[in-house]
């Protein structure tokens, strides 16, 4: 967005709300539910004096601001979590229409992108701001020689990061919007684009974005799990976090002092989150009440300065006090891609071009209690991943992955590896696709569960194809289960195996799922040995195989 243009909105913005503002101080609260509680679920249907918003996951550190909200306004916010390009599809096609009343994504500017998506904003408030930006561990920082960081280029960064003299972990553009945001500021940058980014400016910078993702180590689905893998991986391992101004100097509270980070806002310019309350126009006359006495509270000075300090985030209400660990001067907002078609190439050239490739993994559980429904679901959602019609490359597998299947029941039963070609070529990816979904249409169910014996075969199979390639790949583990492990190895005996690997593969994530009656105190048990994340596919194992992608 245009700074001036941004600033103009904003005053107007601000203006409005003081309106409303004062139009509503004799508003009757006592249409609130007394059950109603903003730790609740939302409800499905719409509650007098409740807003039910969809947003993502970072807003949870507004709870203390939206409690004090509720006292003062009685409006009461109920959040449904969800990553936000995934948001800005539930938007756009419709699905979010009377289950919420309101979004609040950090940003709207790939949802606008979509003319559907777009008639479905009725309002939209910016609340606060915080600029993508680079956390560089300070003695990374030293021996750059980048003195204090204010005055490194985006080049600079992709220059170190293709010398191998710097690494970093970056959230999954195709699930977060702090990636996202990356992704489009260094194609921005990179490109020299002085407007609106096209399919040119992209090609232009391609050569300069591969050598920048060189040097990522750590993706992620989520800000959250980023920061925890950043914390584990060995010193030195990962060099810097890509992510919101915010979230950086949120991270360095929890950081020992030889992982602090330098937070390095790139002088050639930035994307920012403005963190739009944005209401949908099928929400009902009360809740745009509701919706606007919201934001005129949230727009208070007063307010703006306690969110500030709270979230470290900058305010938007002009003369508002910002918290003092942020710095007072700006940076430059970088060109947006113009068009969804531009934006969906390049989160699709990321995924199957220019980041590093991966090697995933599956460990599946095909043992009598399978049977039926449950391997038919596990069928479907595997298979859902061969699929050709993913415009982002976020829901199927990679050009250039290497996938291995491992069924396994008391002992395992096969493994199979495929290697999914890059588009172009020939063959291209389909033909793989298909060889990889007839083996998962293959499975079938019977005997009992070795799971840990499987466990320990699959960083066997892992060991054999590094050492034979003898490449540097984005390696995980996915364990799908619907029991409890009942043959063969124990947990103990596991985790006398995991102690003894070496550091590299001993820093494999494993993304257990629970399904059925799988027995949740070991697969969280693997979780945690492992630095990966217990996913639920109880209710859509669809769901959750597809969210699992963007930690791969």
């Amino acid at each position: 967005m245009n700074p001036t243009k941004h600033r103009s909105w904003r005053l107007a913005a601000t203006a409005l709300a003081l309106l409303v503002a004062t139009a509503c101080t004799s508003a009757s609260h006592s249409d609130v539910p007394p059950t109603a509680k903003p730790t609740d679920a939302p409800a499905p249907t719409a509650q007098p004096g409740v807003l039910r918003v969809l947003a993502g996951s970072e807003l949870q550190d507004m709870a203390p601001v939206l409690e004090e909200a509720q006292k003062a306004t009685g409006v009461t916010v109920q959040f449904a979590w969800t990553g936000s390009l995934d948001g800005a599809d539930a938007v756009s096609s419709g699905r979010a229409d009377g289950k919420y009343d309101a979004v609040w994504f950090p940003s709207n500017q790939y949802l606008r992108l979509d003319d559907a998506g777009k008639a479905k904003l009725l309002s939209e408030t910016p609340v606060m701001v915080s600029p993508v930006a680079v956390g560089v561990r300070s003695s990374v920082l030293n021996d750059l020689g980048w003195a204090d960081g204010s005055k490194v280029t985006w080049a600079q960064i992709g220059d170190a990061a293709s010398a191998g003299k710097l690494s970093y972990g970056m959230a999954d553009p195709s699930r977060s919007n702090s990636g996202f945001s990356t992704l489009v500021a260094v194609a921005s940058a990179f490109s020299g684009a002085g407007a609106a980014l096209t399919e040119a400016d992209v090609q232009k910078a391609s050569p300069s974005l591969k050598k920048f993702f060189t040097g990522q180590k750590l993706t992620s689905g989520s800000s959250g799990w980023l920061a925890q893998a950043y914390t584990r991986a060995e010193s030195g391992k990962v060099g810097a976090l890509v992510n919101y101004e915010s979230v950086l100097l949120s991270l360095n509270k929890s950081l020992a002092p030889d992982q602090q980070l330098t937070v390095v806002r790139p002088v050639d310019g930035v994307v920012s989150a403005d963190y739009p309350l944005s209401l949908l126009t099928s929400a009902s006359q009360r809740e745009r009440e509701s919706f606007q006495r919201l934001t005129a509270y949230l727009l208070k000075e007063d307010v703006q300065k306690r969110i500030s300090e709270l979230t470290l985030r900058r305010p938007v209400t002009p003369g508002a006090t910002a918290a003092p660990a942020l710095p007072s001067d700006r940076r430059r907002e970088l060109p947006f891609p113009g068009s969804r078609a531009v934006a969906d190439g390049l989160l699709a050239s990321y995924q199957n071009e220019l980041r590093r490739p991966s090697r995933t993994v599956y460990v599946l559980d095909t043992s009598g209690s399978m049977e039926g429904a449950r391997l038919n679901s596990l069928k479907a959602a595997l298979g859902r991943l061969t699929g050709t019609d993913d415009t982002r490359g976020v829901s199927r597998f990679r050009d250039r992955e290497e996938v291995t299947l491992i069924s396994f029941a008391s002992k395992v039963k096969w493994a199979k590896t495929h290697a999914v070609p890059a588009s172009g070529g020939q063959p291209g990816p389909a033909a793989e696709l298909a060889s990889i979904n007839a083996d998962v249409q293959s499975l079938a169910a019977e005997g009992g569960t070795a799971l840990y014996d499987s466990l320990e075969e699959a960083y066997r199979v892992i060991d054999r194809q590094q050492k034979a390639a003898g490449d540097d790949r984005f390696t995980s583990i996915v364990l799908m289960t619907d029991g409890e492990s009942n043959e063969g190895a124990t947990d103990g005996d596991f985790k006398k195996f995991h102690d003894g690997l070496p550091a590299g593969p001993k820093s494999i994530p494993v993304f257990p799922i629970k399904f059925g009656e799988a027995a949740v105190s070991q697969l969280q048990g693997i979780a945690d040995l492992t630095g990966g994340k217990l996913f639920d596919g109880t209710a859509s194992l669809d769901g959750v195989f597809e969210e699992i992608r963007g930690y791969q």
